[in-house]
């Protein structure tokens, strides 16, 4: 694999609105990153995502988006946005932002006048011809049972991917590809760093018809086409430009991924997949290692993947794929796995100290559109509203999105005022500040981890291969570059395990565990090194 400096990076995402309030009214803000910058450099890691802060109504947390050269209220103004990406970069950090360019607000200003058929924006966004009580098609948005919503207005029906207030984009139209591609070059010279690209793979669609399972939704993106608007795109913005580019691509296993991020393609640097993210609900350990076998053997060593198991979108890996009983171990374990497996790891704000997930008793206390959606669709329909919560709290959106844990004091020191959504109750015993009073802590082991991948470049460009495949409780893998090998070994189960494979002690380079048996207690990880002459 060719060497680069992007390729060695560690990558933390700030959800502002959950990270640090600075003026009291509950919502995280730019201000507030500022004033954490100096902790998010203390981690080690080399590039900052900041969900969107565009102007927005806010129906889904700023990805409606009504005015891509404004900056949400709530998030501060310009001037914040510009200081935070100065001092990121004083302290050697890079900054990228969310790029919404599937979809806009219904509130901005193209939308209106696309639906008012007015100053050629008239196709801006897809229409299609229908009755009122008659949408053009079966299909299912993300967020609503119909992509399709009625403009008394225009006497026509728009389409929307997510939810009504989130109109899409019409792609064809080259007008609005230049607009998009004038508005990413702005955002360059204003000295940000790249994008991460949300559901850039739905920016082309398919005919509209009616489709056989209208609930499996991955008629919504990966369409024939979608690879001439990003190598325009990459031609009209990217090209040239040492830029960090990551596209949230749904709907793609490894042979069409590795079409987005060839790098003799020149499309996008890397990916985020969702076969593990999306559609595995909780750790299953053989189709996770089989997943991760196969998205090598296709990438390496032509493109780069992403690692992660948490995101805004996506429940707090320690409550999903570890163990709440074995927080401290397996919030260690699967930092070690995702920071040693191939691809660029990715921590989302509070992994690092080991924060776990939610469920709201009160489906009121939910404030994401998708899920209020969801439920009210389910209830509406006759089920027990208890049992419709019960099925939808482990992988409710909201459950990663609870204010970040700084201390033990008001609100956990995220705010002086009442969150914009509920803290955490264990926030208490799981924060910043007792973390960093503790040696052993997940915090001191995320940053030792980080540190090894800038002193080892085996944890970034060496080979992959898996020594226990079909084992349902143990990932044991190793990672080999110029002579030297390394061997990881995970107990990712809540019981003792034991291993065939000879484990060479002497050789341990780092372990969850302050000592290293023979048997593998649960949620264990150790990291053997040796050389190639040294293997057994």
């Amino acid at each position: 694999m060719k060497r680069a400096n992007w390729k060695e990076a560690v990558v933390y995402q700030v959800y502002w609105r959950s990270f640090k309030d600075s003026n009291g009214d509950g919502i995280g803000d730019l201000r507030g990153v500022i004033d954490k910058l100096d902790y998010i450099a203390s981690l080690g890691v080399d590039v900052v995502w900041l969900n969107p802060c565009y102007r927005s109504p806010d129906v889904d947390n700023g990805y409606d988006i009504a005015d891509y050269y404004g900056i949400m209220e709530k998030a501060g103004t310009m001037g914040d946005l510009q200081e935070l990406i100065t001092t990121a970069h004083a302290r050697g950090l890079k900054v990228i932002l969310d790029l919404v360019v599937n979809h806009t607000s219904d509130q901005h200003d193209w939308f209106r006048q696309s639906r008012e058929r007015i100053n050629d924006k008239e196709d801006w966004y897809i229409w299609q011809d229908g009755t009122k009580d008659t949408p053009p098609n079966n299909w299912r948005s993300y967020f609503a049972p119909s992509p399709w919503t009625w403009s008394e207005e225009r006497g026509q029906y728009y389409f929307h991917s997510f939810a009504k207030e989130q109109p899409d984009l019409n792609w064809e139209h080259p007008a609005v590809r230049q607009a998009i591609y004038d508005m990413m070059n702005w955002w360059i010279a204003q000295g940000i760093d790249g994008f991460r690209m949300d559901v850039i793979n739905l920016i082309k669609k398919r005919s509209f018809e009616d489709v056989a399972n209208p609930f499996d939704l991955s008629y919504l993106g990966n369409q024939p086409g979608v690879h001439d608007f990003l190598q325009e795109m990459h031609a009209n913005v990217l090209a040239g430009k040492d830029l960090f580019t990551v596209g949230e691509i749904p709907f793609v296993g490894p042979e069409d991924g590795l079409l987005y991020v060839s790098e003799e393609r020149e499309e996008l640097r890397t990916l985020f997949h969702f076969e593990i993210a999306d559609d595995m609900e909780a750790m299953d350990l053989l189709r996770f290692k089989e997943i991760q076998k196969r998205w090598y053997d296709v990438l390496y060593p032509l493109g780069v993947n992403s690692q992660f198991l948490n995101n805004h979108d996506h429940t707090r890996q320690v409550t999903r794929f570890g163990s709440e009983r074995y927080r401290v171990e397996s919030a260690k374990l699967l930092g070690l796995m995702l920071h040693t497996l191939p691809g660029i790891p990715y921590v989302y704000q509070g992994e690092e100290i080991g924060m776990t997930g939610i469920r709201f008793s009160d489906p009121s206390l939910y404030q994401d559109v998708a899920f209020r959606n969801r439920y009210e669709e389910r209830v509406a329909g006759g089920e027990d509203p208890e049992v419709v919560l019960s099925s939808m709290q482990l992988l409710a959106r909201d459950n990663s999105r609870t204010p970040m844990q700084w201390d033990d004091t008001h609100e956990a020191g995220f705010t002086s005022g009442k969150p914009w959504l509920a803290v955490n109750p264990n926030y208490t015993d799981i924060n910043v500040a007792q973390a960093e009073a503790d040696p052993s802590s997940v915090l001191a082991f995320y940053r030792s981890l980080i540190q090894m991948r800038k002193d080892h470049p085996i944890m970034v460009y060496g080979t992959y291969r898996d020594l226990a495949l079909h084992d349902p409780y143990l990932y044991i893998y190793e990672r080999e570059l110029e002579g030297e090998v390394w061997r990881i070994v995970l107990n990712v189960h809540d019981e003792p395990m034991q291993t065939a494979l000879v484990l060479p002690h002497e050789k341990l380079l780092v372990s969850n565990y302050p000592d290293s048996p023979d048997i593998l207690r649960p949620y264990e990880a150790r990291v053997y090194r040796y050389t190639v002459t040294e293997q057994k």
